[in-house]
């Protein structure tokens, strides 16, 4: 099988949750079949090497895109293309396409994210027997839509609104147009199968590389941290962390004084950083690797208020054997149990402060409650939700659909 695998982004070093999806999808797909990854660059990264993607027959690395420009803005405003397509609609990759098209017979495109459309119809005339499939990371539309009702001025609420209609029109025709589409989670195919019932669409969900984390992870004295891991410039773990830290911290803080809430991810906002100075709050920023967090951790936080797809920052905590407490919609998507290998608490409903007290108070002894959670969340990881089950399902898709006429 010859795939053309395009992104906006550059999969390596695997630093955000999106990363870590594309790395290894990347990784299932070039171990089947023939590979050409073409990709943006990272404003400050170095391009992956060939010798850090050596499952890539081919990479072509592209110039980093300088989103969010005037011209772009204002298209954004008074085009047919949303912001968040304009800002990739670069001449750099309409030029890699054109050359490397004629480099092999492609039998499938993977578009990695709805934000590469503009280059679906060159893809078309160039490879007219390639399958083109569009990789969902979320429902784009969803989360605009959230952020223009919560932005923190007029202005931005406006321009946040069109660009939402914009994006769910284009869906629409993308669903319409492609060959098919792989999602996150079995409410992303539902309501995108509402939309456009004919449209050939498959659940790929999110996964850990288990083998990451020591098999049988044991508690242990020096756990003293409720963690939450994330990219924390990202609008939604934003909201999080400081709903997290403003509504529950200060009361836990009090039943636990010795317990450290730790904040770890990359490009922390002014927002979050500022959480530093409330008493036994830390943030990390960029570390070179969170199993040393998880092996101090009592508990892992998914205090999502907004979103879509499915929380890698869960698989992975319960890869690393430390029970998870989330909302409901943090955990969506996900085929797990509450209070089987996770715990749920809400968000701003009545209770809500207790429940999540007494969810992470149950596992402050780290006694049979904490062994079980932590037991049962290894094990759906491994079963269910490990890169190597869910890259073969791709592949295994993939291969479904070009053996169709």
């Amino acid at each position: 099988m010859q795939i053309l695998f395009l992104s906006p982004r550059q999969c390596w070093p695997a630093v955000s949750g999106a990363k870590l999806r594309e790395f290894h999808l990347c990784k299932a797909l070039g171990a089947r079949a023939a590979l050409h990854y073409v990709f943006f660059s990272a404003l400050q990264a170095s391009p992956p090497t060939a010798a850090e993607l050596p499952f890539c027959q081919a990479i072509t690395a592209l110039p980093p895109v300088r989103p969010y420009s005037v011209g772009k803005l204002i298209r954004g405003v008074f085009g047919r293309a949303p912001l968040s397509v304009l800002n990739y609609t670069a001449p750099a990759m309409a030029d890699a396409i054109l050359r490397v098209a004629p480099s092999a017979p492609f039998d499938l495109v993977h578009l990695e994210s709805v934000h590469l459309a503009a280059f679906e119809p060159l893809l078309r005339r160039l490879l007219p027997q390639a399958r083109i499939v569009y990789d969902w990371h979320n429902i784009e539309s969803d989360l605009l839509f959230q952020y223009a009702s919560q932005a923190p001025s007029p202005a931005k609420k406006l321009y946040s609104a069109i660009t939402a209609r914009k994006m769910a029109a284009l869906e629409l025709r993308l669903l319409h147009s492609a060959y098919g589409h792989i999602v996150c989670s079995a409410r992303e195919r539902d309501e995108l199968a509402a939309l456009a019932p004919a449209a050939r669409i498959e659940v790929i969900e999110n996964g850990v590389d288990a083998a990451r984390f020591p098999a049988a992870p044991r508690p242990a004295t020096s756990r003293n941290r409720i963690v939450f891991v994330g990219l924390l410039n990202n609008q939604a773990n934003m909201k999080a962390v400081l709903w997290f830290t403003q509504r529950i911290w200060p009361a836990l803080h009090q039943r636990f004084p010795h317990w450290k809430l730790t904040l770890v991810g990359a490009d922390p906002a002014p927002a979050v950083l500022a959480l530093a100075r409330e008493p036994s709050v830390e943030v990390t920023g960029t570390v070179p690797d969170v199993a040393p967090y998880y092996e101090e951790a009592i508990a892992a936080v998914v205090p999502l208020l907004s979103g879509s797809g499915t929380r890698l920052k869960i698989l992975e905590a319960m890869a690393a054997g430390v029970p998870v407490v989330s909302t409901p919609i943090g955990a969506e998507g996900l085929d797990i149990s509450d209070g089987e290998n996770i715990l749920l608490a809400p968000a701003d409903t009545p209770g809500y402060l207790e429940q999540w007290i007494a969810s992470l108070e149950a596992l402050a002894s780290q006694g049979p409650r904490w062994i079980k959670l932590a037991a049962a969340g290894r094990t759906v990881v491994e079963s269910r939700y490990n890169w190597d089950v869910i890259g073969a399902k791709l592949f295994d898709t993939y291969s479904r659909w070009l053996s169709a006429s």
